[in-house]
C-alpha cells in the first residue's frame, strides 16, 4: 500500500484478497458506514453497508462482487479473488445524523505472466538469407510487459535485413490479460551454429519491476562448403600392397556434402562416390595424385600415396643338389620402393655375410634363407629359402697303429661322402675280429668305422664304402702282433695340427736364424782373411829386401877378396 497521485493506493495481486481498511477515525454518533466505487463516467455504486447500532452487514447486488466481499466491524473492506476489473477506486463512508466522512483508495491489480516460451522454431537457419527464427510468446501479464531477445547473452538490437522484431500484444477481454507475441526474423552467419537465443519479459509486480527468462534455444546453422578436403584413412602411416585404401572426402559446409567426384591415376574422368571411395589389395602402380571435388567440380583438393613394395629373388632357389668341389653362385636380389634391409639365415642362425660357394664342401649344405624387410614400412617382409644338398662318392683313408697294451691293434676306416656311405669290413688271413666296428658321429659328411683285432700273422684288412652314388673298396696290410706298428697314425684333431704347424713355423724360424748367423759368420771370416793376405804381403817384401841385401854384401865380400 502506498500513496499515489495523493491518494491511497493498494497493489494487490491477481486472484489473491484485496484488503482496503477504512481510513477515517470512527466519529460519535455513527449511524452507520458504507463502501462504493466510482464508475469511469463518476456515477457512484454502493457495494456494501453496515449498521452501527445493529451490527447487522448488507451487500448491495451488484454482479461483479457477489460473494466476493466482506465488511469487518471496524469497515475494512475484503474483496476475494482479485480480477483487473477491481482496479478502482473505492470510497469508505461513515454518516452520522449531521455529516457524512468519505476517504477513497485506489486499487491496483499485478498479474505475473507465465515463463516466456520461444514457439515456431525454425528447423534450420540459413546464412545470406533472413528468416523466421521463431516467436517469443509471453502469456497472461498485467501490466502488459516488455519483450526483448537476446543472443549468448547480448541483447539483439533490430539491424534492417538482419536483425527484424516485431511485438504484438493481444489482451483478453474476459480477464483483462495480456498475451505477448514477439518474433523474431534473422540473418545468421557461421559463428551462429552454437549461439543460444533466449527471449526476455520485463514486467511490473507490487514491488516493482521483476523479470522472467525463457529456456535457451540453439538452431543448426546452413552454410554453403568453401573447402575441401581429401584424406587417406589407414590403419598404418604407410601403405604396402595388399593393403586396403580408403580415401575420404569432405567439405567444410553445413550440412556437408553427401557425395564428390573421386579423380584417380590413370583415369581422366572423375568418379561420382559417397564421401568414401574404397580400394582393395592396392598394387605398386597405384602409387600417384588422388584429387576429390565437388559434384560441380568445384573446390578441389589433393593428396598423394605411395604404395611400398618389395620384391625378392633368390638365384637358385628351392631344393639344389651339387657335388663336391663344384661351384654355386648365389645371388639374392631386391627390388623395393625404398631402401631394405637383407640379411642370411642358414640351419636357423643368422650369417654375417652371403654365401657364396667357389668349392662347394659337405659343411656347406643345409637350408638358406634370405630375408628382406622394408625400413619404416610395418609388415612387408618378404624371405625365400635354398635348400643346398652337396653329394659326394664315398673317399676312404685307412691308419693303424699297436695299442699302448702291445696286446691289440686299432684300425681306423675315414670316410666321407654323402648320402652317408654304408660301412662294412672284411679280413683275410688268420686272426680274428676283437670287436664289431664302432662308428662316430656323421659330421659334415665325415665318419670313422674303428675295429680292434690282434693278428697272430700278417693280415688284410678291406673297408668297404657305399652310397647311391658310388661303392669305394680300399685295404690295408697289418703285421702281426709282434711286429707294433705307428707308421699311419690316426688324423689329429684340428688343435693338434695346429701345434704342429706351429711347431714347423718355430722350426723354419730356428734354422733361417741359423742360416743368418753362418751369413754373418762367413762374412767376419772372409774380411778376416783378406785383411790377413795383405799384411803377408808386407811381410814377403820386407823379407825380400833383406835378402837382396844379403846377396849384396856377399858380392861385395867377393869382390874384395
Amino acid at each position: 500500500m502506498h500513496l499515489a497521485l495523493g491518494l491511497y493506493t493498494v497493489n494487490a495481486v491477481y486472484g489473491d484478497t484485496i484488503t482496503m481498511p477504512c481510513r477515517l477515525e470512527v466519529p460519535d454518533g455513527l449511524m452507520f458506514g458504507k463502501w462504493k466505487y466510482e464508475m469511469p463516467n463518476g456515477s457512484p455504486v454502493f457495494i456494501a453497508f453496515r449498521s452501527s447500532t445493529k451490527k447487522n452487514v448488507q451487500y448491495d447486488d451488484v454482479p461483479d462482487y457477489k460473494d466476493r466481499l466482506s465488511l469487518s466491524e471496524n469497515y475494512t473492506l475484503s474483496i476475494k479473488n482479485a480480477r483487473i476489473s477491481d482496479e478502482k477506486r473505492f470510497v469508505c463512508m461513515l454518516v452520522t445524523e449531521d455529516d457524512v466522512s468519505e476517504e477513497p483508495t485506489v486499487v491496483k491489480v499485478f498479474k505475473q505472466p507465465s515463463q516466456p516460451e520461444i514457439l515456431h522454431q525454425a528447423d534450420f537457419l540459413e546464412t545470406e538469407k533472413l528468416k523466421m527464427l521463431g516467436e517469443c510468446v509471453v502469456r497472461d501479464s498485467y501490466p502488459e510487459g516488455n519483450v526483448t531477445w537476446y543472443k549468448n547473452g547480448r541483447v539483439l538490437q533490430p539491424v534492417e535485413e538482419v536483425v527484424v522484431i516485431n511485438l504484438r500484444k493481444v489482451e483478453n477481454r474476459s480477464t483483462g490479460l495480456f498475451t505477448m507475441t514477439s518474433s523474431l526474423q534473422y540473418m545468421p552467419t557461421k559463428e551462429d551454429a552454437n549461439a543460444k537465443f533466449t527471449c526476455i519479459v520485463t514486467y511490473h509486480g507490487p514491488s516493482g519491476q521483476k523479470t522472467i527468462q525463457s529456456e535457451p534455444v540453439v538452431f543448426d546453422v546452413h552454410y554453403p562448403t568453401e573447402k575441401v578436403t581429401i584424406r587417406v584413412l589407414s590403419q598404418s602411416s604407410t601403405i604396402k600392397e595388399g593393403d586396403n585404401v580408403t580415401l575420404k572426402c569432405s567439405g567444410n559446409g553445413n550440412p556437408p556434402p553427401q557425395e564428390f567426384l573421386f579423380y584417380i591415376p590413370g583415369e581422366t574422368e572423375g568418379i561420382r562416390s559417397s564421401d568414401t571411395y574404397v580400394m582393395t589389395d592396392v598394387r605398386r602402380n597405384a602409387t600417384g595424385e588422388y584429387k576429390c571435388s565437388l559434384i560441380d567440380k568445384s573446390m578441389m583438393d589433393t593428396t598423394t600415396i605411395t604404395v611400398h613394395y618389395l620384391d625378392l629373388q633368390l638365384t637358385p632357389s628351392g631344393e639344389v643338389t651339387k657335388q663336391i668341389g663344384e661351384a654355386l653362385p648365389v645371388s639374392c636380389t631386391i627390388s623395393s620402393s625404398r631402401n631394405a634391409t637383407v640379411f642370411w639365415i642358414k640351419d636357423n642362425t643368422r650369417m654375417k655375410t652371403s654365401p657364396s660357394f667357389s668349392s662347394l664342401q659337405y659343411q656347406d649344405a643345409g637350408n638358406y634363407i634370405c630375408e628382406t624387410t622394408l625400413q619404416e614400412v610395418e609388415g612387408l617382409k618378404k624371405r625365400k629359402t635354398l635348400k643346398l644338398i652337396v653329394e659326394g662318392k664315398p673317399q676312404i683313408k685307412m691308419t693303424k697303429k699297436t695299442n699302448t697294451n702291445k696286446m691289440s691293434k686299432t684300425i681306423v676306416c675315414h670316410v666321407e661322402g654323402f648320402p652317408k656311405p654304408a660301412v662294412q669290413w672284411t679280413v683275410t688271413g688268420s686272426g680274428s675280429l676283437i670287436n664289431k666296428a664302432k662308428e662316430t658321429k656323421y659330421v659334415n659328411g665325415k665318419f670313422s668305422s674303428k675295429i680292434i683285432i690282434a693278428p697272430e700273422e700278417n693280415v688284410t684288412l678291406t673297408c668297404i664304402a657305399e652310397n647311391e652314388l658310388e661303392r669305394t673298396v680300399t685295404s690295408l696290410n697289418v703285421s702281426a702282433i709282434s711286429i707294433p706298428e705307428y707308421d699311419e697314425p690316426e688324423d689329429r684333431n684340428d688343435d693338434n695340427s695346429e701345434k704342429v704347424n706351429d711347431q714347423a713355423k718355430l722350426i723354419v724360424g730356428i734354422v733361417v736364424g741359423l742360416l743368418l748367423v753362418a751369413l754373418v759368420a762367413g762374412v767376419v771370416y772372409w774380411l778376416y782373411v783378406k785383411k790377413s793376405k795383405t799384411a803377408s804381403k808386407h811381410v814377403d817384401k820386407d823379407l825380400g829386401n833383406i835378402e837382396e841385401n844379403k846377396k849384396l854384401e856377399e858380392n861385395n865380400h867377393k869382390s874384395e877378396t
